[in-house]
C-alpha cells in the first residue's frame, strides 16, 4: 500500500528520484562524470522506451549502437537523435531476434567495429504470439551470454553494465524468469571477479498511444483516472537510464529496480536453486537450437 501511494504521489526514493522523474532529469548531472568513449548497445530502440533511452544516452555523450530488425525505423530514430544532438554518434546494425543466425551475425558485425561495450540494454517490448516471444527471449539470452562472456574476459574494462528491461508484462512467468536469470548471471560474474554488473529494470505502466473509440461521461471519466496512473515514455525510460549511467549503481549487480530505486522481489525470485535451474535449462536449449541452426 505504501509503495502504491509513493508511486501515485511521485515521492522520491533513496536515489533522489521517483515515479515522476524523467530520463533527462535523472541523467542531467551525469555527463561530466562519465568516462570518455562509452558505448551502449541497445536492442529494441526503434520506438517507445528503447528509442527514448537511446536519445537520452546519446545526448549525454554516450556512443549508441542500435540493434534493430527494421532499419528504416532505426534510421528515423537516428535522424531525430542527431537533429537534437548534432555530435551524437549512432551506429545501426541489423538483428532479427527470431533468428539465431541473425544474432550470431550481429555479434560478429559488432566485434568487427572494434568498439568497447560498456552498456548492454536488452529492451523487449513487443507483445507477440507465445512461440515468437519464447524464441525472442532465448535469442536475447544468446546475445547476452555472448557479450557478457566477451567483456568478462577483458581486464581493462572498468565500466561495464547490463540493464535488462522486459516491457512485456502480460505473463508473470516472463518477469520472474528475467529476474532469476539476472540474479544467476550476476552470481556467476561475481565468482569470476568480472568487472561487469547486470540488473533488471521495471519501467512501470507506460502510455503508448491510448485510442478512445467512444465518447461519453463514463468513458471520459475512466480515461481520466487511467491517465493519472500511467507514465509518459520519458518517465518510463528514466529507470533504464538511471541504472545505466548513475554512479550510485556502480558495482551494484543482481538487483531489481523500479522508479529509479532498488526494489524488493518476491521470495521465489530470490531462490538461488530456481535461478540455477533456469540457467541450466536455458543453456541446454541454446546449445540444442544452435546445433539445429548450423545443421
Amino acid at each position: 500500500m505504501k509503495a502504491t501511494l509513493r508511486y501515485l504521489a511521485g515521492i522520491a526514493g533513496p536515489s533522489g528520484f521517483g515515479s515522476n522523474s524523467t530520463a533527462e532529469q535523472v541523467t542531467q548531472d551525469f555527463s561530466s562524470l562519465l568516462p570518455s568513449n562509452l558505448t551502449a548497445l541497445i536492442t529494441g530502440a526503434t520506438s517507445g522506451i528503447g528509442a527514448e533511452t537511446a536519445r537520452v544516452l546519446a545526448k549525454r555523450g554516450v556512443r549508441v549502437v542500435i540493434g534493430a530488425r527494421d532499419l528504416k525505423k532505426a534510421r528515423e530514430v537516428r535522424e531525430k537523435i542527431q537533429k537534437e544532438s548534432p555530435g551524437a554518434e549512432v551506429i545501426l546494425l541489423e538483428i532479427d531476434l527470431s533468428s539465431f543466425a541473425s544474432v550470431q551475425r550481429f555479434c560478429s558485425e559488432f566485434l568487427a567495429l572494434e568498439l568497447p561495450l560498456n552498456i548492454l540494454m536488452n529492451v523487449l517490448s513487443e507483445l507477440g504470439i507465445l512461440g515468437r516471444q519464447n524464441r525472442n527471449d532465448i535469442c536475447y539470452k544468446l546475445l547476452r551470454t555472448f557479450f557478457v562472456n566477451e567483456n568478462a574476459g577483458r581486464e581493462n574494462d572498468r565500466y561495464g553494465k547490463e540493464v535488462s528491461y522486459n516491457g512485456t508484462r502480460a505473463y508473470a512467468q516472463s518477469k520472474l524468469a528475467t529476474i532469476l536469470h539476472v540474479k544467476e548471471v550476476a552470481r556467476q560474474l561475481k565468482e569470476r571477479n568480472a568487472k561487469v554488473t547486470i540488473n533488471a529494470v521495471h519501467p512501470g505502466i507506460v502510455k503508448t498511444g491510448i485510442i478512445r473509440a467512444h465518447k461519453g461521461l463514463i468513458t471520459d471519466s475512466l480515461f481520466f483516472i487511467a491517465s493519472k496512473l500511467l507514465k509518459s515514455i520519458s518517465q518510463g525510460a528514466s529507470t533504464t537510464c538511471y541504472v545505466a549511467l548513475s554512479g550510485k549503481t556502480e558495482g551494484v549487480s543482481g538487483k531489481y529496480f523500479t522508479d529509479c530505486n532498488e526494489s524488493n522481489c518476491s521470495s521465489l525470485a530470490n531462490e538461488e536453486s530456481e535461478a540455477k535451474k533456469l540457467w541450466n535449462d536455458t543453456y541446454a536449449l541454446l546449445h540444442k537450437r544452435l546445433r539445429q541452426a548450423t545443421n
